[in-house]
């Protein structure tokens, strides 16, 4: 099969070398890599025929090892996916919302530790989501706005993968263990079609400390791919999932391209590719997406 290896680098300047690597390092590998497609100014394909993927995937990232450029080993053919299911906090915007809240009422460190246990797989993520809203409960809901306005911000090329897709007709999700009152607010700034997340129960004037019930968490994030997939007529192979907590895990194996963003390394050992130094836009990139073709460009 025709897999393409698509390089992303953080800096321009480092792509070059990157390649040279690469190309080294797939020599004798079924047949020589093609002559590199430059995507962007910080990004390549090789194509290279071979029916050892996970071969071709270890080769080149041992030859980055060191560099901060990222890359995705798949077939060619299909990888430009018709569905986008994205992870919210420390994904598609830079923060994780119920800390930040946390920091609101007083008791960020706490809850901090619970987000990060929870997030590397070591706690239940439900249990640990009734544990950190309980610690907020009586936080005036002023402070909902105000952590959003303070807080949160879109990653960087969070907006031009989303709205690219979209505009290319990709239906577009976000679906966060998080919270309905951000991930409204921040798939309309995003450009997503749609979103889910869990209800913080509130009695008009602060929050009550708990979670509306069932809590969506990792099967519910799964099942939120598959019924995406299904609406569409199409299927998880179809799908580029995208996360970064152990919450993310079971979307990402199950989507045709999942994909490991800054992860937990529960998260990073398991994704199809991990994008630890480039931007979201690298997403785009790995589908085959040329610069020109990116919403804006």
């Amino acid at each position: 099969m025709s897999l393409a290896v698509t390089l992303v680098a953080a800096r321009p300047e480092d792509l070059p070398a990157a390649i040279e690597a690469v190309e080294l390092a797939l020599q004798g590998i079924d047949a020589p890599a093609s002559a590199p497609d430059l995507l962007g100014p910080n990004a390549a394909d090789l194509v290279v025929r071979s029916v050892h993927r996970a071969l071709v995937r270890e080769r080149a990232e041992q030859a980055l090892t060191g560099r901060t450029v990222d890359v995705c080993v798949q077939p060619v053919e299909g990888r430009r996916k018709r569905l986008l299911v994205a992870d919210m906090d420390s994904t598609i915007i830079g923060c994780e919302c119920i800390d930040e809240l946390a920091d609101f009422a007083g008791v960020k460190a706490e809850v901090a530790e619970i987000t990060e246990r929870a997030m590397r797989g070591e706690l239940a993520f439900e249990g640990a989501l009734r544990e950190r809203v309980g610690k907020l409960k009586g936080l005036a809901l002023t402070a909902l706005q105000a952590c959003y306005d303070e807080r949160v911000r879109l990653n960087p090329g969070a907006e031009i993968l989303v709205k690219t897709m979209a505009g290319k007709g990709a239906r577009c999700v976000l679906v966060s263990g998080g919270f309905t009152f951000f991930t409204g607010r921040v798939a309309k700034a995003a450009g997503f079609h749609a979103d889910q997340a869990n209800t913080l129960i509130e009695d008009g004037a602060a929050l009550a400390g708990t979670v509306g019930e069932p809590i969506l968490g990792r099967e519910a994030k799964l099942a939120a791919l598959q019924a995406e997939a299904a609406a569409l007529g199409l299927t998880p192979a179809d799908a580029l999932a995208i996360g970064d907590g152990a919450n993310d895990l079971a979307m990402i194996e199950a989507a045709g391209l999942g994909v490991a963003y800054r992860a937990k390394p529960v998260v990073a050992a398991q994704a199809d590719a991990r994008v630890d130094h480039a931007d979201l836009t690298a997403m785009l990139y790995f589908q085959g997406y040329r610069a020109e073709e990116f919403a804006g460009a």
